[in-house]
C-alpha cells in the first residue's frame, strides 16, 4: 500500500508540474499520469485501456450533456444580450454590495438544490457579463462563483453528499442538519467572497472580447431590437434550476414518469436550452444551428479534459485508501478533527467530494461512540467536519476544478493559485469554525 501511495503522490505532482511549469496540455498530463499510476499500482497492461475508456465515458455520461446544454444556453444568453439585462437588474437590486459578494450570494442560493458543476455552467455567462458591466476582473468573479457554489454543495441537504452521510450515520433530524449546514456554509461563502474581493483589487481588469460575439450587424440594430425583459432573460437559467430543485426537494415526483423526466438535471437543462431560443429575434433554423454549433465547440475542450480527469479518478479508486486510513486511525482525543482529516485525504487523492463524504461517513460510523458523537447533534457535527474536509482541496483530479478553470477562463497555474487556494482557505476556515462550535457545544452539554 505504501508503494501505491508513492505512485499516487508522484502522479499528482506530475499533473501539477506538467500543466504549470512544462505548459503541457491538461489532456496529455492527465492521460500520462493515469497510465503511470495504473502501471505503478499493478493494474495489468491489457486492462489499462478499457479502464481509461470506462473512466472517460463515465464522466461524459454524468456531466457531458450538462456541459453541452449549458454552453449553448450561455452562447444564446450572451448573443441575445440577455446577460446584459440580468446584470443590470442584479446590480440595481444589490448595488450596495461589492460585485464578488453579489456573485457569492447567488452561488449560495443556487447550489443548495443544484450540483455545483451544473450551476457553474449555468451561471458562467452571467459572470462574464457582470465582469464587463462593472469592469471587475473576471478572475475575481470566477472564484466568487466557484466558492459560493462549493460550500452549500457539501454541507446542506438536499444535495446528495450530506444526505448520504446522514443515512450512513443514521441521523434522523435532517432539519437540524439543514440549519447547521446552512449557517456554516454561509460563513464559508463569505470567506470565498472576501478572498475574491481581494483578487478584484489586486488584478487588472481585462476586457475579454470573443470572436463573433454578436448576432446583430450593428449597435443601431440592437437599439431597434432592444434588450429582452428580465423575466424572459432569466427564464433559461431559472427554469432548469426550478425543475432540478423540484426533483430534489419533492421525492414523490419520481413516482410520475413525466415529472421524473423533466426534473432530471440533464433534461431540465435541455428544457432551459429550448427556452433560450425564444430570446432570439431571428429564430431561423440556420441561426439557431450556428449558435448550437458554437456552443458545442466551446464545450469540446472542457469535455475532453474533464473526461480524462474522470479516468484518473477511476484508477485512483482502485486503491484501498479507506481501509488504509482505517488502519492508521488517530487517537480519539482528536475527536472532531478525525472526520475532517479522513475526508480531506480522500478528496485530495481521488477528486470527488461526494465520494469522499460517502466513504468517510461509512468509515467513522462505528467510531461515533468512541468519538462521543453518537447523539443527533454529535452526528451533525461529524457531517459538518467531513463535509468541510471534502472541499479541501479542489485540484487537477476534480472535475469541478476543470469546469471552473476552463469555463472561467483561468489558465492552469492561475487556477491553482486562486480556485484551489480558495478551497484551501474555505477548508481551514471551516475546520476552525467547526472546532469552535463543537467545543462550545461540548461545554454546554
Amino acid at each position: 500500500m505504501i508503494s501505491a501511495l508513492i505512485f499516487l503522490t508522484l502522479s499528482v505532482l506530475w499533473i501539477i508540474l506538467g500543466t504549470t511549469y512544462l505548459k503541457l496540455h491538461p489532456f496529455l498530463t492527465l492521460l500520462s499520469a493515469s497510465i503511470f499510476l495504473a502501471i505503478g499500482i499493478g493494474i495489468p497492461l491489457e486492462e489499462i485501456g478499457p479502464i481509461i475508456g470506462k473512466g472517460f465515458a463515465k464522466t461524459f455520461q454524468s456531466i457531458g450533456l450538462l456541459i453541452i446544454y449549458g454552453t449553448i444556453i450561455g452562447v444564446i444568453l450572451e448573443k441575445s444580450y440577455a446577460t446584459q439585462t440580468i446584470a443590470q437588474k442584479l446590480l440595481k437590486s444589490l448595488s450596495v454590495l461589492p460585485v464578488p459578494f453579489i456573485v457569492s450570494f447567488i452561488g449560495y442560493i443556487v447550489s443548495i438544490p443544484v450540483f455545483c458543476d451544473s450551476a457553474f455552467v449555468i451561471l458562467n455567462s452571467l459572470n462574464k457579463s457582470l465582469s464587463k458591466k462593472t469592469k471587475t476582473p473576471l478572475i475575481a468573479l470566477t472564484v466568487a462563483l466557484s466558492t459560493g457554489l462549493y460550500a452549500p454543495h457539501v454541507l446542506i441537504p438536499p444535495t446528495p453528499g450530506p444526505l448520504a452521510a446522514a443515512a450512513n450515520l443514521e441521523l434522523e433530524n435532517i432539519f437540524l442538519l439543514v440549519l447547521v449546514g446552512g449557517f456554516i456554509s454561509f460563513i464559508l461563502i463569505l470567506v470565498g467572497a472576501f478572498y475574491a474581493n481581494y483578487l478584484s483589487k489586486t488584478n487588472p481588469y481585462v476586457n475579454i472580447e470573443e470572436k463573433n460575439s454578436k448576432i446583430y450587424s450593428s449597435q443601431e440594430d440592437l437599439k431597434k431590437i432592444g434588450l429582452p425583459s428580465f423575466r424572459k432573460a432569466i427564464s433559461p437559467i431559472l427554469i432548469p434550476i426550478f425543475l432540478m430543485a423540484t426533483g430534489t426537494l419533492f421525492p414523490f415526483s419520481k413516482e410520475y414518469s413525466l415529472l421524473n423526466f423533466i426534473t432530471q438535471p440533464v433534461n431540465a437543462l435541455m428544457i432551459g436550452m429550448f427556452f433560450s431560443f425564444s430570446l432570439l429575434s431571428n429564430r431561423k433554423l440556420n441561426i439557431i444551428s450556428k449558435l448550437i454549433e458554437e456552443g458545442i465547440r466551446n464545450a469540446a475542450p472542457i469535455l475532453i479534459i474533464t473526461g480524462m480527469g474522470g479516468t484518473l479518478g477511476l484508477i485512483i479508486q482502485q486503491l484501498p485508501i479507506s481501509s488504509y486510513v482505517d488502519k492508521i486511525m488517530i487517537s480519539p482525543q482528536f475527536g472532531i478533527i478525525i472526520p475532517f482529516v479522513i475526508s480531506a485525504a480522500l478528496k485530495t487523492a481521488q477528486g470527488s467530494s461526494t465520494v469522499a463524504i460517502i466513504t468517510t461517513s461509512s468509515i467513522i460510523f462505528p467510531l461515533l461512540p468512541m468519538l462521543e458523537m453518537e447523539s443527533e447533534m454529535g452526528k451533525v457535527w461529524a457531517i459538518m467536519s467531513l463535509g468541510v474536509g471534502s472541499m479541501t482541496v479542489s485540484h487537477a483530479n476534480d472535475s469541478y476544478f476543470w469546469i471552473v478553470s476552463q469555463m472561467g477562463g483561468l489558465d492552469i497555474k492561475t487556477a491553482y493559485k486562486t480556485h484551489t487556494f480558495a478551497t484551501f482557505l474555505q477548508g481551514l476556515s471551516g475546520l476552525a469554525l467547526i472546532l469552535s462550535g463543537y467545543n462550545i457545544w461540548k461545554m454546554i452539554v
